[in-house]
This record gives structure tokens, C-alpha cells and sequence, in this order.
């Protein structure tokens, strides 16, 4: 792809580049042309993003298809040197990497080399250990006495981990390096071929993922990435027949009908969908940590990430002391643009974003809730780009809307609890599961034990206990409708496989 420096919104300069489709091993011209991938810091063009046809869509899966039968077979430990050599590539041209990470997606500069880019590389370089991980567990022989089913005989067994085939990869915007690197790097040391969709607001980044996976020396048809604005890309992606499993980063309302697709065919999922965080803080907690790690809902990502505690539910004690804790956070945190050092929270990824988390802002307002700070535009120096000022909404009741629904922004709720001892926990936990979502919840208290009591109660697929920080070998994934299936560190390659029993007579 060619590089060049991007005119302003609508107009394209002449150096700015357009970017090819992968499919089968070649770069290929899109059928539908090209649409604009805009930087949500100064509505400048990134570049060209190519707009596959449904026809395109399906010959990637098909390439993906005739690639699968050699692929699968290779050794893990060739898997494994075309994994690390891609983490090499990647991290050779690092810095061009994250100017492209900043300006498609609007992260910091510290976000996108930290948690963007570092990351993708980091992932690759785990699962070219990942590759070589036993598959077989051993099963304890059974005896079995003569009958219908043959001779009597001491029957052996082992459970070997397969390949599940073709994977689609659908990523998310907010993270367009580690989001596909963690689906793409374990689906690949497992022996599958894979078909990446990228989200269409920041695709370029992933097509230089499989620049680099092809210098590394991935066969042709093993990565292929097709992306586009039209619905029509998504769904080929997933209901081409040569797809056997969809794993797909976004939100509950579309996974839920990637998942209808998908029931059609039998299709193996993994979805990690929509959250609304809980963060519980007791009035034993430390508070200033408690404040610090709530706060990041509005500095990482600018608030658009499922993890973040956005739903604060805290003691009636010190709710007042929490909430001046975090006002006064917001306050610190500079708004502006993300190539600035000192700029913590950068832009929202468009401005129909922006328009939406303005409008649950001002639908907070007028059920009831306490707008103590932000939701407003930033002031003269920042007329360009898609910001929004971190905002705090207090005095919330929980059958709000703005508590009980994911805003994806630099928002927080928070919402007061009472009781005593045992019933402050029985209502909060009540509370916390009160919920649609169940993806990530936290816990403050300096009662560890209570912390750990508390946790095993609530309907999360993870929970941080006195810490917003994650452990990425742990499993990673939701209850309810905050996804399907777990990956990171093995569990991943265990998402990535089939499992079959091999029986033998000895």
C-alpha cells in the first residue's frame, strides 16, 4: 500500500493511498471501489479502504478453503516461525505502525504503540509458543468385557484438538492491531486459514497485519482480508459455505444476528459482544483507587471499550467522597489531540459516535441524573475532530437507561447503594446482575475476603477484585449477552479447535 499525506475531509490529495483487497495471496482491486478512512483527530483522509463485492467475499473464503488441507497439515513448529517472524516484521516497522494506529483510530500516541500495536506483536509472539503446545490429553484405559461391540479388551484413548477450518475474523474499530492479532495469531497456530473483515472505520491498519504475515511467509490463501462499508461484506463473510466458524469482536445487536447465521449452518462461534461493566465500591474501599481505576472509562479509548467500569454502584457512605474523587479526575485529564504527549483523552472514532454519546448524555439529564461534569464539546483549538469531555452522571437510578445500556463513550454512571454488612452486599450483587451485559465487573473493598465473596456471586465473565488490570492468560469472555466462548492465552486455542477422541484396542 502507498503512503502520502491526506487532504482535508471529502478531498482526497493525490498522495493519499488506496489499498488493495488480500485474497488467495494476491492484492487484488475491490469491485466497489474505495471509501474514505477518516482521522477522527482532524477529519483529514487516512487513506483509501477497498470495498469488496459479496463475490469477492466468498472467493476469499474459498481461497482460505483450498489453502486449509496443506495449512492444517504443516508442523507447529513451522506455524510457529512464520508467527514469530511476523511479531519481527511487525516490530521492525513499529513507528510507521503506530502513526497509522493514531490516525485511523484517534488513540494517544501512548495508546496506540502501548496497547495497540505492542500488543499485536506481543500476541503473535505468544502463539508461536501457542503452536507448539501439546494437543493430545491422555484418557485412562477402560476395560471392556465381550459383546455386541467386539472382544473382550483394554480400549486406550486419547483427545486430540483439531483445527476447526476456516475462520472468519471479524474485528472491531477500537482496536483494529491487538483485536485481530488475538484472533488471527491463535486461529493460525492451531492449523485454520483465516478470512478477515475489518470494522470499516479503521481497516488499514489489518491489511498491513497481512503485508507482514505475507513477508513472513504465510502460503497464499491462509490470510485473506476484504473489507467495506456495505452490510453486504459482513454477511458474505459469514454465510459464504466454505465459512466452518465466525469469530467476531462488536456489538450484542449484530453478533446476535451473526449468530442466527451462523445456528443456520452450525457454524462454531466466539463472540465477545457488548458491556455495562459494574465497578461495586464499598465504603471500606480505598477510594482514591477505586477513583483512579473508574476513571479509566474516560482516558482509554476515549470510553469506547466493553471492559470499562462504566456502572458504578457504590455505598451510600461514600458516595458523595467517590464522587468529588472523580470529578476531580475528569478535571485533570486533558482533552485534546492525541499526537500531543500531555493529551490523555483523545476523539470519539466518527461523528455519528460522537452524536450518539452526546445524546445519552442529555437523556441522562433528563431522566433525572446529575450531570456533575463534561459531556460538552471542547472549546476553541479543537474545532476539528470528534471529542466529547469526559462525563460523570450522578445521582442515577438503575432502571435508567443510561445505567442499564452500553454508551461506549467517556461516560460513567454512578448509582447509591444502602444496607449494612451482609444486605449492602445482597444489594449490590442485585444490582450489579441487574443486567443484560455480564463481561466485566469489579470490586472494591479492603476486605479481600468479602471482595472474593462478592465476586463469586456475580454474573461476569471476569472480575477484578481492588484492580481494573487483567491477567491476559486468564480466560477472557461473557456471560449473557456480553458474548459466547473465552480466548486469550491457551483458552484461545482451545476456541480455535475441535476436539476429537481417537479410541484404540491394545
Amino acid at each position: 500500500m502507498s503512503g502520502g499525506e491526506a487532504g482535508p475531509a471529502g478531498r482526497v490529495g493525490p498522495a493519499v493511498g488506496s489499498q488493495r483487497l488480500f485474497v488467495g495471496g494476491e492484492w487484488v482491486e475491490p469491485d466497489g471501489g474505495h471509501h474514505e478512512v477518516i482521522d477522527p483527530a482532524t477529519e483529514d483522509v487516512v487513506g483509501l479502504a477497498p470495498e469488496a463485492s459479496r463475490a469477492q467475499v466468498w472467493q476469499a473464503a474459498a481461497a482460505a478453503r483450498e489453502a486449509f488441507g496443506t495449512w492444517s497439515r504443516t508442523s507447529p513448529q513451522e506455524r510457529a516461525a512464520i508467527l514469530d517472524r511476523t511479531a519481527d516484521l511487525l516490530q521492525r516497522d513499529f513507528a510507521s505502525h503506530v502513526e497509522l494506529a493514531r490516525a485511523e483510530t484517534g488513540a494517544t500516541t501512548a495508546t496506540a504503540r502501548g496497547m495497540q500495536v505492542a500488543v499485536a506483536v506481543a500476541r503473535f509472539r505468544r502463539y508461536a509458543r501457542g503452536a507448539l503446545e501439546p494437543v493430545e490429553t491422555g484418557i485412562p484405559p477402560q476395560i471392556n468385557e465381550a459383546g455386541p461391540l467386539g472382544r473382550a479388551a483394554a480400549l486406550g484413548a486419547v483427545a486430540v484438538r483439531r483445527p476447526v477450518g476456516v475462520v472468519t475474523c471479524i474485528t472491531s474499530y477500537n482496536n483494529p492491531w491487538a483485536n485481530p492479532a488475538g484472533k488471527v495469531a491463535p486461529a493460525l497456530a492451531m492449523g485454520n486459514t483465516v478470512l478477515v473483515k475489518p470494522a470499516p472505520q479503521d481497516p488499514l491498519s489489518v491489511y498491513r497485519l497481512a503485508a507482514a504475515l505475507e513477508e513472513a511467509g504465510a502460503p497464499p490463501g491462509v490470510v485473506n482480508v476484504v473489507s467495506g462499508t456495505s452490510v453486504d461484506v459482513g454477511e458474505a463473510a459469514v454465510d459464504s459455505p466454505d465459512v466452518d466458524m465466525v469469530s467476531f469482536t462488536g456489538s450484542t445487536a449484530i453478533g446476535q444476528r451473526i449468530g442466527e447465521v451462523c445456528g443456520r449452518g452450525m457454524k462454531r462461534q466466539l463472540m465477545e459482544l457488548g458491556g455495562k461493566g459494574a465497578a461495586i465500591v464499598f465504603a471500606d474501599a480505598d477510594l482514591d483507587a477505586a477513583a483512579a481505576g473508574i476513571g479509566t472509562t474516560f482516558s482509554f479509548y476515549s470510553g469506547q471499550i466493553c471492559t470499562a467500569p462504566t456502572r458504578v454502584l457504590v455505598q451510600r457512605e461514600v458516595y458523595e467522597p467517590l464522587v468529588e474523587r472523580l470529578v476531580r479526575y475528569a478535571g485533570h485529564l486533558k482533552v485534546g489531540d492525541p499526537r500531543d504527549r500531555d493529551t490523555v483523552v483523545g476523539p470519539l472514532i466518527s461523528a455519528a459516535h460522537r452524536e450518539r454519546v452526546e445524546s445519552y448524555v442529555e437523556l441522562g439529564r433528563k431522566e433525572g441524573a446529575r450531570v456533575v461534569v463534561g459531556g460538552e464539546r471542547p472549546g476553541p483549538g479543537l474545532d476539528k475532530g470528534f471529542y466529547v469531555a469526559p462525563a460523570l452522571l450522578a445521582d442515577c437510578a438503575p432502571e435508567m437507561r443510561v445505567v442499564r445500556e452500553e454508551i461506549f463513550g467517556p461516560v460513567v454512571v454512578v448509582v447509591p447503594f444502602d444496607g449494612e454488612g451482609e444486605s449492602a452486599e445482597d444489594t449490590a450483587v442485585a444490582l450489579a446482575n441487574d443486567s443484560d451485559y455480564g463481561l466485566l465487573d469489579y470490586v472494591w473493598s479492603a476486605d479481600v475476603a468479602r471482595a472474593f465473596r462478592v465476586a463469586g456471586r456475580l454474573r461476569a465473565g471476569g472480575v477484578g477484585v481492588n484492580t481494573i488490570g487483567r491477567n491476559m492468560e486468564a480466560p477472557f469472555g461473557g456471560f449473557k449477552q456480553s458474548g459466547v466462548g473465552r480466548d486469550c492465552g491457551s483458552y484461545a486455542l482451545h476456541a480455535y479447535s475441535e476436539t476429537q477422541a481417537v479410541v484404540w484396542a491394545g
